[in-house]
């Protein structure tokens, strides 16, 4: 063996037993991964991958997804390896609390690991979303002469991975959309958690992707470097589609009882086997963590590559700085992530009083005004533009110049490119979710979904996973209640809005009108902390008269006092959404009938519970028990506002199919129904 050779072998068993030794300190994680894939990774982290390990957030850096995110010490022992902030003593305490490597890794605890992972498949559909953003941003700002944005978005993934329905979906769509940029290790164990996999999984993955429009190949030995990197070069070369590589390997390798096996998959080798793999392997059994120093100056080299790439990288903004200095500026405020000033000034309050309109029509007129001051707007519906209203009017559409070439062409005539603004995601909402996830996570963008809410059941895993890593993504849903009618109850969300509520870091907001919409888009342009959730009517609403009812400002604190006809009322009404206008209706007649009333408007629980508790005091007093809550959902949680003496008007049961109306006196939504409960709370007169 070649003294390159035997240091490339070094290298690569030290990735493995950095990851083996520190899943046997925690007496929990996954070796076999790590141990089987640590050639394939070694090949990408150093022969092809571009970043800079002293800065690891740099804009045109390539990205790296571990889909497998239970193979988390395989990244941790790259990044510790290869310069990154992240200690021996880091990777000794994997697992353990307040440590920076958790068990599948996560954004923002340790620098360079690019998303939050676990959830198979989910990391392999973000990955798509990255290359759909840097596609976008290279198409937008790439001059002849000058590429602000250039680089690959690389997956390592594994058998669950492709099982996973959400990596089939976004992986259909990667391949129509031509996203030539990324490329997918698959690291092809053919062994699971629970047994072989071909238990359950015997498909032709490679005719699958081809099928996809991906470009498919195969190395057949996980431990051959030159065939994993000739095969990576060659994807590199194919700009035309995203990649496949399945890497046939070994799962657990060097353990000489439990290597190929589902054992090694999910536990601890155990001291004697771990033992056993190192003597296999000739490694230094008696000590742990170990890092030759051959090793450490190889792996070290990754520092001066990287220093040198982004030099070249702030070289080609320099110079556009000074050939464009509005098109870098404008880069560089996209990426820091800021809005451009005065925004704010396209939103225009809609007339009180004026024609009824629909929140999601309503909200349709409020995108336009934004996409035309916030150019990193960007997003799409799963085949329901037409239902949701959230098309941007004029802005294109998002689609591989590949197909224009073919002889197709966009929704408004003229050739497709990657400039458009409006992403076809299909009828795909597990992967839309996911895609925009990955959007986000890249940079650069504010990305947007759409549905109706029935389907948000559909988006709830990328949902959390926005809500986890804090990512800036409006999710809009439309069709918000039993007041979508004909459809019927599949399509009649009635738990949705309550479970999305559940999700820690999300912001919830159920708009009254079309005002309270226009604010909810403000609140949710603006949210950086996390991702917000829009929730619309299909059904026309009044406008509500503000020279009546108070400022829709109020809106942004959560909830607010609407309208009252007394400033110490003996009844709070409490409402969300297109049940506002009733309860209004009902708060009046309560008056008439010398009742003293206040209506709180509460589009968003997350938001008001958030404000400081003298406002909250002086919107709901805790002396006033005398409370109804009216929405048209579930009750259970209602009781958070309502309190055990209060009434909850709301649902108990799916819907039906009748029209809207109908269904809302049948369900029991009507003033009649709302006096009669503020008659049972309050004393006769």
């Amino acid at each position: 063996m070649s003294d390159k050779n035997e240091l490339e072998k070094k290298c690569i068993d030290t990735i493995r037993f950095l990851a083996a030794d520190a899943i046997e300190k925690a007496k929990s994680g996954h070796p076999g991964m790590p141990l089987g894939a640590a050639a394939t990774a070694f090949t990408l982290w150093t022969r092809h991958l571009k970043h800079n390990p002293q800065n690891p957030r740099w804009p045109d850096r390539d990205r790296f997804v571990l889909s497998a995110g239970h193979a988390s010490m395989l990244l941790y022992a790259l990044l510790h390896l290869t310069g990154y902030d992240l200690t021996l003593d880091d990777i000794k305490n994997f697992r353990q609390w307040g440590s920076r490597t958790p068990g599948h890794p996560e954004y923002k605890h340790a620098p360079g690991v690019e998303v939050t992972t676990g959830p198979l498949g989910q990391g392999l559909a973000n990955a798509v979303g990255m290359a759909i953003a840097e596609a976008h941003l290279a198409a937008r700002f790439n001059r002849e002469d000058e590429k602000l944005v250039d680089h690959f978005t690389y997956v390592m993934a594994g058998d669950g991975d492709m099982m996973e329905g959400v990596a089939a979906e976004a992986c259909s769509l990667a391949g129509h959309l031509h996203l030539g940029k990324l490329i997918v290790l698959y690291d092809d164990n053919k062994v699971t958690l629970a047994g072989s996999a071909a238990l359950s999984f015997t498909e032709n993955i490679e005719q699958r992707f081809k099928a996809y429009g991906w470009h498919v190949q195969k190395v057949h030995d996980g431990n051959e470097v030159f065939a994993i990197d000739r095969a990576i070069k060659k994807a590199r070369r194919e700009v035309e589609k995203p990649s496949l590589i399945c890497v046939q390997s070994t799962i657990g390798f060097g353990s000489p009882y439990k290597q190929g096996s589902c054992e090694a998959h999910g536990s601890p080798l155990g001291t004697d086997e771990l033992l056993k793999t190192k003597e296999a392997l000739c490694w230094i059994a008696d000590s742990p963590f170990y890092v030759p120093e051959d090793v450490s100056n190889f792996f070290r080299k990754a520092l001066s590559r990287g220093k040198k790439y982004e030099k070249q990288w702030q070289k080609t903004l320099n110079t556009c700085r000074q050939k464009d200095p509005v098109l870098a500026a404008e880069f560089e405020r996209i990426m820091r992530g800021d809005l451009p000033e005065s925004w704010e000034s396209a939103l225009s309050e809609f007339p009180g009083g004026s024609k009824d309109v629909a929140t999601r029509k309503a909200s349709e007129t409020v995108m336009q005004a934004i996409a035309s001051r916030v150019p990193e707007f960007v997003g799409g519906s799963a085949d329901l533009n037409p239902s949701c209203f959230t098309w941007l009017k004029d802005l294109g559409d998002f689609q591989s110049p590949l197909l224009s070439r073919d002889g197709l062409h966009g929704m408004v005539g003229g050739p497709w490119d990657y400039k458009g603004r409006n992403i076809h995601f299909g009828v795909r909402e597990h992967a839309m979710g996911s895609i925009t996830v990955g959007m986000a996570l890249h940079g650069g963008l504010i990305p947007y979904t759409a549905t109706f809410l029935t389907f948000a059941d559909y988006m709830r895993p990328p949902m959390r996973l926005a809500a986890l890593m804090g990512l800036r993504v409006v999710f809009v849903f439309t069709h918000d209640s039993i007041g979508v009618g004909e459809d019927g109850p599949t399509h009649q969300p009635v738990e949705q809005i309550m479970n999305l509520r559940q999700v820690p870091n999300m912001t919830v907001i159920r708009p009254a009108d079309a005002n309270e919409t226009l604010e909810a888009w403000r609140i949710a342009i603006k949210n950086t902390s996390g991702p917000t959730t829009l929730v619309f009517s299909r059904q026309n609403l009044p406008v509500l008269d503000r020279s009546i009812c108070s400022a829709v400002s109020g809106v942004r604190r959560g909830g607010y006092i609407l309208w009252e006809s007394s400033p110490d009322p003996e009844l709070i009404l409490i409402a969300t959404g297109s049940e506002v206008f009733l309860t209004l209706n009902a708060a009046r007649k309560l008056s008439e009938n010398g009742k003293k009333v206040r209506l709180v408007s509460l589009p968003s629980w997350e938001i008001f519970d958030n404000q400081p508790q003298e406002y909250r005091n002086s919107v709901l007093p805790p002396s006033i028990t005398a409370r109804i809550a009216v929405e048209a959902g579930i009750r259970i949680g209602w009781e958070h506002y309502t309190g055990l003496k209060g009434e909850i008007i709301g649902m108990n049961s799916f819907g039906a199919s009748a029209p809207g109306p109908v269904l809302y006196e049948k369900y029991g939504f009507t003033v009649e129904r709302i006096i009669a409960a503020a008659e049972k709370l309050l004393p006769s007169t």
